[in-house]
């Protein structure tokens, strides 16, 4: 292939279309090299519900196996599950999806041993470089013996082990609609509810990598219009929302409206926090709600601002010893599970709080949900550093407010704040603000957004 890798291997993982960028033929290079990049004599693979899952999947094992490296196939599973595999075996991990991605898109998630992330600076950009170093040269011939391919299956053990972290056995009943975007989600949540005094209402948990129904990208308001109508319909005490590969979880109470995951985020903190005799670092990201760190205060912990993204996410909580993340794209991180994400986690917990009481969920978040957020708004613009310094250059000098760089552009007063990120891969700029009213909180998005869009 002429695959120009540039273009397919990301910040994080691997993503591109197939065959059109990246086909089995390379996926079996990208498994060679990250046999020679972890030093690894043994890894774990997994993949998603793609029609092109399963052959990238296993020429990825071939790849890593031709050099002597024993490979555990754990088949069909979501992303968390892999790292579940990846802690519980302490093995690197290679996870075949694209999320939520469209049905023509195929990638890879790798970690280290112990879910440790694989990121540019972790490994990736090492990866990516044998990889193209190989597709002109070819690989170099084996020296020793040819790894095993064994088979083996880590759903039950992946469930119990979730359900050894959350105590669920004094819940009262509740009825769940669970929308599994026809991921991974149909695969994993009848296994990890079994036995729970849950009512589960399906939907769309046939697994097809076409995704017939909708996009499996919760993060997308429009995706969640089927389960929010079906939760209105069943009298349901809430609805779950997974993408694709199903480590994100949404949240809908039982009114059928979205729960913010910065509340889900601050509800979580407190009960680790609980669990974990009222201290630990949680760690936020710059972009959710004020009600996240105060909640954490409230609850004896110490929060940590970082960046976007997960590779910030887990390099922090390695560092403080953090006990719990979240952000706003509902993404959570538990020391319990390796420092990994797992949205299904996250879930346990809210039906753990729902069921631990007798109010219905939208009065339980109402104490996590304290200002009103703007959303991630997206502008085109033709120079994202031209349109920040212009920001920069409206706010600068101003007593009443305090300009920060940690992650684009921060601006906070006293009642409010509002940051702008620019894409990495698109010629966008991100707002997001917050305030402690709606009027407020209008005000300061159309200023910022009369800034940006000049």
């Amino acid at each position: 292939m002429a695959a120009d890798l540039s273009q397919i291997v990301k910040a994080y993982d691997v993503r591109g279309v197939v065959p059109d960028q990246w086909d089995e033929s390379l996926a079996e290079l990208f498994g060679a090299a990250f046999a020679q990049v972890t030093g690894a004599d043994a890894l774990v693979t997994g993949h998603d519900m793609r029609p092109s899952s399963p052959g990238l999947a296993r020429a990825f094992a071939r790849g890593a196996a031709r050099y002597g490296v024993d490979v555990t196939e754990i088949g069909l599973c979501s992303t968390d599950q892999l790292y579940y595999a990846s802690g519980a075996l302490n093995l690197p991990g290679a996870m075949f999806t694209a999320s939520h991605n469209p049905a023509r898109y195929n990638g890879i998630k790798m970690c280290r041993a112990g879910a440790a992330p694989v990121g540019q600076d972790t490994g990736l950009a090492e990866i990516r470089a044998l990889v193209e170093r190989w597709r002109e040269t070819g690989a170099p011939e084996p020296a020793g013996r040819e790894g095993t391919l064994t088979r083996r299956e880590t759903l039950q053990e992946y469930a119990a082990h979730l359900r050894s972290l959350v105590d669920v056995t004094s819940i009262r009943p509740l009825k769940v609609v669970v929308d599994a975007g026809n991921g991974m989600g149909g695969h994993t949540v009848p296994t990890v509810l079994a036995g729970l005094p849950v009512d589960l209402v399906p939907m769309y948990f046939e697994l097809d990598g076409t995704f017939p129904n909708h996009e499996a990208n919760p993060l997308d308001p429009a995706n969640l219009v089927d389960l929010q109508q079906r939760v209105r319909a069943e009298g349901a005490d809430l609805g779950l929302a997974f993408d694709g590969d199903a480590d994100r979880c949404f949240v809908v109470d039982e009114r059928g409206e979205p729960v913010s995951p910065s509340a889900i985020t601050a509800l979580v903190a407190a009960r680790e926090l609980a669990r974990h005799g009222g201290q630990g670092v949680i760690i936020h990201n710059l972009i959710t709600s004020w009600s996240v760190p105060e909640v954490v205060r409230e609850n004896g912990g110490t929060p940590v601002r970082t960046r976007v993204g997960h590779s910030f996410i887990k390099a922090e909580m390695a560092r403080t010893g953090a006990i719990f993340g979240g952000e706003h794209s509902a993404h959570y991180y538990f020391k319990d599970f390796w420092n990994a994400d797992t949205g299904m986690l996250a879930a346990l917990h809210v039906l753990a709080a729902l069921g631990g009481q007798d109010g219905p969920l939208s009065a339980l978040v109402a104490q996590y949900d304290r200002y009103v957020g703007s959303g991630e708004i997206n502008s085109t613009v033709a120079d994202q550093h031209a349109r920040l310094a212009a920001l920069r250059a409206a706010y600068t000098g101003r007593d009443d407010v305090r300009l920060d760089e940690l992650d684009g552009l921060t601006v906070t007063a006293a009642d409010w704040w509002f940051n702008v990120r620019p894409s990495n891969t698109e010629p966008l700029l991100r707002l997001n603000a917050e305030a402690r009213d709606e009027a407020t909180m209008t005000k300061i998005r159309d200023e910022a957004l009369a800034v940006i869009r000049a």
